[in-house]
């Protein structure tokens, strides 16, 4: 196996045990940049030189090794690495340099991890696809016939491509799930406070409802490293004062964990793909011990959709001049078309449903008394093509309605992860098919559990890929 390849898991051994260095490791993973990105485009800021020196440094500290040590990561464009641009895509802000680290590059630097480069993301990081007038589109290591996801697409595309063993990112609406289940990688949505987030760059304070439902988080291949990674990543810090410093682990759950699977479409069709990739995850989770059972959550549809009418009143009237001034047509263009579909809330209106949000997440939190875990698709038909969102009506329609789970858990704030469970031959190309699993509040740790019980009961994905990507 090349060192490119290794899990995060495998890079800390190595460097713990003294097998591996950590330039060693960081000269792999900017050789893998330099084979495969000129195609994907998914790292438009490498930090080759920085890298270097921050390995060298570690292999000759005699200062204890952190729990990543020398592993390679990648940082989303739109949250602040010092002395880099925070353009969030937008040509406009291409002169946004961040003063310092924000906790999240802090947290994963104090581990040991290397960061080797900056992942690509559409503009204002506001589509479930990745293309910005600053950099590009960026490319699915699949193929062409699939969007890498957004909006942290480039993360997914890099660390399915071997760019690194980790890649952070972001999610609002579904922006770590979408790109999970379209490079067929694994991440986990955290919940509410979970992550510290700031900008030192920011110069102004973000709207409530982004506020509540934005968070950190990282893209792996294997559930497994998230639960090496994601204790470093939630160390507390000062600037985010509504983090909630709770530990990774929680206390166990006395088994069988009862797991609500449901197959609701919502009148948009499930995909007989869809359904098999959820088929094989609730087989997977019944083998594995635990209590899987049928069973409709409460107002889920009415949660999605109100949720998305909520955040998209609140975008319209804190973010709608800076798209106004500074976005591309197209993506006036697609904002209009998100208006027209989910009509804002306005004054009273929107300050009744902001706290109406709350009977949503206290309806779902009774829910999961019962059961800790929920199984859901995360896309109810196959992932698009890229530029599907930017078609009009019928391409919004297809993007954001067919992904009304992801939404469900966003509004909520509740965690979710997604990873897939198979791979789907169809037509233009073959395909990962990816679920959803979401937890308790504040349990990520049962939810990583049980994605790693569905990976060990199901064919490796990120192999199939590399096969792929050999032949290509």
């Amino acid at each position: 196996m090349e060192l490119w390849q290794l899990s995060a898991a495998d890079i800390v051994a190595g460097t713990s045990n003294g097998d591996l260095t950590a330039l060693e490791v960081t000269e792999a993973a900017l050789a893998r940049i330099d084979a495969v990105n000129p195609h994907l485009n998914a790292v438009v800021d490498t930090c080759a030189d920085t890298a270097r020196a921050e390995a060298e440094a570690l292999d000759a500290s005699d200062a204890p090794k952190g729990p990543l040590h020398g592993v390679p990561v990648t940082i989303k464009i739109n949250v602040d690495q010092k002395g880099h641009g925070t353009s969030n895509g937008v040509p406009a802000f291409k002169d946004i340099i961040a003063p310092d680290d924000a906790p999240v590059v802090q947290n994963l630097r104090d581990a040991g991890a290397i960061i080797i480069g900056r992942t690509n993301t559409p503009e204002f990081s506001f589509r479930a696809d990745t293309d910005n007038p600053r950099f590009g589109r960026t490319y699915n290591p699949w193929g062409s016939h699939i969007s890498p996801g957004g909006s942290s697409g480039g993360a997914g595309s890099a660390v399915m491509a071997g760019i690194g063993a980790l890649a952070h990112g972001n999610d609002i609406g579904g922006s770590l799930r979408f790109p999970a289940s379209a490079n067929g990688a694994v991440t986990v949505k955290p919940g509410l406070g979970r992550v510290p987030a700031y900008n030192p760059s920011q110069t102004k304070e973000r709207g409530f409802l982004a506020q509540c439902m934005s968070v950190q988080g990282l893209i792996a291949r294997s559930a497994s490293d998230l639960h090496v990674s994601m204790p470093s990543v939630i160390a507390p810090d000062p600037r985010d004062p509504f983090h909630v410093p709770l530990p990774w682990r929680g206390v166990p759950l006395e088994g069988p964990i009862k797991v609500a699977v449901t197959f609701d479409d919502f009148g948009f069709g499930i995909h007989p793909e869809v359904k098999t990739a959820i088929d094989k995850a609730a087989s997977a989770l019944s083998d594995a011990g635990y209590a899987v059972e049928e069973v409709e959550p409460p107002f889920a549809k009415e949660t999605g959709e109100v949720g998305y009418r909520t955040l998209l009143s609140e975008v319209r009237a804190l973010m709608g001049p800076d798209i106004a001034e500074h976005g591309s047509p197209l993506i006036k263009d697609m904002f209009d078309e998100y208006f027209r579909q989910f009509p804002n809330y306005e004054g009273a209106e929107l300050l009744t449903q902001l706290g109406q949000r709350t009977f949503y997440a206290r309806k779902w939190s009774v829910f999961m008394e019962d059961y800790p875990l929920v199984l859901t698709p995360f896309l109810l038909q196959p992932f698009f093509k890229p530029g599907r969102d930017a078609e009009g009506a019928e391409g919004v329609r297809d993007v954001l309605g067919c992904s009304h789970w992801s939404f469900v858990m966003s509004y909520t704030g509740l965690p979710a992860g997604s990873l897939p469970t198979h791979i789907a031959d169809l037509p233009d190309g073959p395909q990962p098919m990816g679920v959803q699993i979401a937890g308790r509040r504040w349990r990520e740790d049962l939810i990583v559990d049980a994605m790693e019980a569905i990976e060990a009961r199901t064919p490796s994905v990120t192999q199939a890929l590399w096969r792929r990507m050999d032949g290509m």
